[in-house]
């Protein structure tokens, strides 16, 4: 069984570029998508907090404490739902950017399987005409073998 070295070689050093790539870009991916969601986190805590100093400000400067008290409530509340939108987003951004990522994966998947099919057709071809090979040779032989020897002069 005889395989073409260089093509295979060939094969192996754009498997052994390719691969890498697509690990380095999803694990960029992934360290986007978490500082995104971290920084969903920081935004929504700044305004949680925003909101609670000025429900504070408004219960000391006004003492209006049920005023206070409602619009700290719906302050916060706008806070909340403006971190459930900012998280929203980052996770749909994410899911795009990891279902892009798996798609490339998918193609260099499918040239893996098209290179591994492509050498084992070539090794099954070479294993199936070397018998027929050497049953040639074999023949030749009984041939030579069966003529009658030529004198010598």
């Amino acid at each position: 069984m005889v395989v073409d070295q260089n093509a295979a070689l060939g094969l192996i050093d754009e498997l052994r570029v390719a691969v890498p790539e697509e690990v380095r870009a999803a694990k960029r991916i992934n360290a986007e998508g978490e500082r995104i969601i971290e920084k969903a986190q920081e935004e929504a805590e700044r305004i949680v907090a925003r909101a609670q100093e000025q429900a504070a400000f408004l219960i000391d400067e006004r003492g209006l404490t049920q005023a206070a008290d409602a619009q700290s409530r719906e302050i916060i509340g706008e806070a909340h739902r403006d971190a459930d939108a900012i998280r929203s987003g980052a996770d749909e951004y994410a899911v795009s950017v990891l279902v892009g990522l798996e798609g490339d994966v998918t193609k260099t998947l499918q040239s893996i399987e098209k290179g591994i099919a492509l050498l084992d057709d070539r090794r099954a071809s070479l294993a199936e005409s070397a018998p027929a090979a050497e049953q040639e040779e074999d023949d030749a032989w009984e041939d030579e073998a069966a003529e009658p020897p030529q004198p010598s002069r």
